[in-house]
């Protein structure tokens, strides 16, 4: 017994000389207090339930004014545990936090952690916490939901993180896996950090990379999402706006949609700024929602009232997905405040998009929607560089496409787009500059269509044509365009196409058309002199 207990010391010995390396390179400071859970009666086997252990290793760093829970290597099979103001949860390399899978494990009762009030607060979740200030959640540990327990759509289903009205949190370089539903959700949060996390979530049914909710001055910096369902999501489950957030370095799968601001949007987003990440379709999982290859690498979306205003996305690599950028404006007009009224038509505004590439992108197309009399505005995309399989007819040509203003929307809602690059509708103040479009295989639709467009600006466009296709770019309704420095494709029957009663102010000026069949063609419907040219070389 001797022998065994001084093997058993030395073994604690070892383990406290990583454990203060490991300090000197994470978040958790040196003169932290720290606690051990298994001083409080958890035992790492991943067969003992130690909610109840866990639990009062945090209580008893809060009533001490915060320090630092430690969970060593093990598995500790826990249901919810409600965190506390200033106290850090370290999940150790080799620790796994495995969540139970049984639900009556979780959502138990909790008063407010700052004792001002009772607010019954309960959460299906494994690390859960309302009010709180000061929280990290921090380690190379995993948290492992065992998801797979949770696939009946009508129950309950625990998330592995959920916040709500926190400040001052930080989530860093812990793995997660197999949610019951959302892997996590921030909500109505301030000064919230997440960076350098690792999360892969396939398992049933809502699987959700990263949610924020109502946040706001949110940085998410430096991680790898892969979900069944939405990778990075913001969205406002109430009337407060997404504010102040930045999402950079990451790379993100999905077989849903991959950097998604909605689909809940009742108060909107403001002030968001997406770079420097990449964008991939799933590789080691099977759909249950989405596609195979994913529904879109960028979506944006106002459905429910609410603003989207100021948002630049720049430097994002997309690699397989269906549809490479959805922006929508729509009226599903959801309530989210109790004995609310209807919300109006939202304001979608001001996004810049600069510096896309997309490869192995499917046949729709990418569109840029808004509503009559409801107009997306001010959207502007740069040095964008898209590739799509193609294979688009000519019966797609003038399909008609409803404005489905109360669908859910998906990048996939309208089917195959009457072209195969952008199809824009309903749009006022838009500019393409240096955009380049392909296709793998043939397509005889046109490049670009815009109905019902008022100040657009196309330069420099570069777009592949099959020499059976039908144009380059398509104005329906057009009032106030200029195309210049533009070179019609080598195989262009027709470079622009007019048409609709209310087209005016449609300018050519500086593009070389001299290879393309017919340069302009204008329906009998458009006015006489809708159309102005000075181009550098013309076709006829």
């Amino acid at each position: 017994m001797i022998e065994s207990q001084l093997t058993s010391n030395a073994a604690r010995r070892v383990a406290l000389v990583g454990f203060w390396l490991f300090l000197a390179a994470s978040s958790v400071r040196a003169g932290d207090r720290i606690v051990d859970v298994r001083d409080f009666g958890a035992v790492g086997d991943g067969k003992t339930l130690c909610t109840t252990a866990i639990q009062r290793a945090v209580d008893a760093h809060a009533a001490k004014g915060g320090g630092t829970v430690r969970l060593a290597g093990g598995r500790w099979l826990t249901g919810t545990v409600y965190l506390s103001s200033n106290v850090t949860i370290l999940l150790d390399k080799g620790c796994t936090l495995l969540g139970s899978r049984k639900i009556e494990d979780y959502a138990r009762p909790r008063a407010t952690p700052d004792g001002a009030a009772s607010d019954g607060f309960r959460s299906t979740a494994i690390l859960a916490g309302s009010k709180l200030s000061n929280v990290t959640i921090t380690g190379q540990g995993t948290i492992d939901g065992q998801g797979s327990a949770f696939r009946d759509k009508t129950a309950a289903r625990p998330k592995a993180i959920y916040l709500i009205g926190c400040r001052d949190v930080l989530i860093e370089k812990i793995h997660m896996r197999n949610a019951g539903s959302w892997m996590q959700h921030y909500r109505d949060c301030d000064k919230l950090t997440i960076r350098g996390i690792d999360v892969f979530n396939h398992v049933t049914y809502n699987n959700d990379g990263l949610n924020v909710d109502s946040c706001r001055d949110v940085s998410i910096t430096g991680c790898r999402i892969d979900s069944d369902d939405d990778g990075i999501v913001l969205k406002s489950l109430s009337l407060r706006p997404c504010e102040r957030v930045t999402v950079r370095d990451c790379v993100v799968s999905s077989h849903c949609n991959a950097i998604k601001m909605g689909t809940e949007s009742g108060g909107g987003f403001k002030k968001i700024a997406v770079t420097d990440c990449k964008v991939h379709s799933p590789r080691e999982s099977k759909k249950i929602y989405g596609r195979q290859r994913g529904l879109a690498g960028i979506a944006l979306e106002i459905v429910d009232g609410g603003t989207l205003d100021d948002v630049n996305v720049s430097n994002v690599a997309i690699d397989g997905v269906t549809v490479p950028i959805f922006l929508r404006l729509g009226n599903r007009a959801r309530i989210y405040e109790r004995g609310g009224q209807k919300p109006d038509v939202g304001t979608f505004r001001n996004v810049a998009l600069r510096d896309i590439t997309a490869v192995n992108c499917s046949m729709i197309g990418c569109s840029i929607t808004g509503l009559p009399g409801h107009p997306v505005q001010n959207v502007t995309l740069t040095n964008v560089d898209l590739g799509f399989d193609g294979g688009g007819t000519r019966k797609l040509v003038h399909r008609d496409i409803p404005e489905r203003p109360t669908s859910y929307p998906e990048s996939t809602m309208f089917g195959d787009l009457p072209a195969y690059g952008f199809y824009c509708r309903h749009v006022r103040g838009l500019a393409f500059h240096g955009v380049r479009l392909k296709t793998a295989a043939g397509d005889v639709r046109h490049a670009m269509a815009f109905d019902d467009v008022e100040d657009l600006t196309i330069d420099a466009l570069q777009a592949a044509c099959s020499a059976d296709a039908v144009g380059t770019i398509r104005l329906i309704d057009v009032r106030s365009a200029t195309i210049r420095q533009c070179t019609a494709p080598r195989a262009a029957n027709v470079f622009l196409k007019v048409e609709g009663a209310a087209s005016r102010r449609i300018q050519l000026r500086d593009n070389d058309l001299s290879r393309a069949e017919k340069a302009v063609i204008t329906a009998p419907d458009v006015p006489s002199g809708a159309v102005t040219r000075s181009d550098k070389a013309s076709g006829s």
